[in-house]
């Protein structure tokens, strides 16, 4: 049995509770005949694969929802084997790169060449390309973004892109430039509501307007979020009354310990104990920058006013070097050494005030 997050999710453009002028745009484009590569970009739970996947259903049809899983080998130049999985239909293909980390250019290079050099052997086909789907393209390295670059110029005729990604940030200028940008915002408050409303009727209840509220303050804007955490409401308190408990998942409590203990004590022994901690929770495969975020808004809630602004400016310094960076750890490591020293300095300073 599927999570109501899939079983509920919409199949068409006209299905689509919210940014109704972005379905509509997305509709003529499927039907004008001339379909640009694409960039969906947005925060998570924004809804973005989910209009990758009803622009895909405008273009070919209800075909496009017979899915098979195929996994492909790819040989690195060391002819180490690279494993990654790939979504495909009749008419397109749903791929992540990034799966093969430093070697993503070598999936990008040898899969897309394949498929833009074969034409669409289906005569019914409305469209006379394939799409091929880019999932995480922001994770892409900088190679890999130059292969597709190349690919994007030489096989239009054959193939469409889309790429869909969290930010634009990290992606090259000459991919941004041949794709037509489509900004999925997250939904506000009131299209939350509404779209749980629209999942309990589904679902054969009503939701009580005590317990959405809730719902929509605990999910943060992130709509996968929201229905998730309906579903597992659902699944403790049936009729949803009295006081609702919304649990924070086991990582983001053990996320918050860690700023428990930056707050805590600043000192070298500290600074060990918080990177064991960091340690376990990217073998647990929670990403750097989530982490950096969650443990940076807890520490933020604990300090003086003050400090504030520097902290989430360090947090925001050591993203981008992260980022660009191999080593996660000694990102994270060199913050928490960083506020550890703001937060020393600054009650240093009270306390030789009071000499004053």
């Amino acid at each position: 049995m599927s999570l109501w997050v899939d079983q509920y999710r919409p199949r068409t453009l006209d299905a689509l509770q919210y940014h109704t002028g972005l379905s509509e745009r997305l509709k003529s484009l499927a039907a004008s005949g001339d379909f640009p590569h694409m960039l969906f970009y947005g925060p998570s739970g924004a809804g973005k694969k989910t209009r990758i996947s009803c622009t895909l259903r405008q273009l070919f049809g209800p075909g496009v929802e017979k899915l098979k899983i195929d996994q492909r080998i790819f040989l690195s130049p060391s002819k180490r084997k690279l494993e990654i999985n790939i979504v495909q239909s009749n008419y397109h293909l749903e791929i992540t790169p990034s799966e093969a980390g430093n070697y993503d250019r070598l999936v990008i290079q040898e899969l897309l060449k394949e498929i833009a050099q074969t034409q669409q052997v289906d005569l019914s086909a409305k469209q006379r390309f394939k799409v091929v789907v880019i999932n995480e393209a922001d994770s892409l390295s900088r190679d890999a973004q130059a292969a597709l670059r190349r690919t994007m110029e030489k096989y239009m005729s054959n193939m469409r892109i889309i790429l869909c990604a969290n930010s634009t940030s990290r992606l090259i200028a000459p991919i941004k430039s041949r794709c037509l940008l489509m900004r999925v915002a997250a939904p506000n408050e009131a299209e939350i509501s509404s779209v749980l409303q629209s999942v309990a009727r589904r679902a054969g209840f009503d939701l009580p307007p005590s317990a959405g509220d809730k719902i929509v303050e605990d999910s943060g804007g992130n709509l996968r979020k929201a229905i998730l955490t309906l579903e597992a409401l659902k699944m403790q308190s049936p009729d949803l009354t009295g006081p609702l408990s919304i649990a924070k998942p086991d990582w983001e409590a053990y996320c918050q310990k860690v700023a428990d203990l930056i707050i805590g004590e600043q000192t070298p022994a500290r600074v060990m104990e918080v990177r064991s901690k960091f340690y376990e929770l990217l073998s647990h495969c929670i990403p750097p920058t989530v982490i950096l975020k969650t443990v940076a808004e807890r520490v933020v809630d604990k300090v003086d006013e003050a400090l504030k602004a520097d902290i989430m400016h360090w947090a925001a310094f050591y993203e981008v070097r992260m980022r660009t960076g191999n080593k996660k750890i000694y990102h994270l490591e060199a913050w928490v050494i960083k506020v550890m020293s703001l937060y020393k300095h600054f009650f240093f300073n009270i306390d030789m005030s009071e000499f004053d």
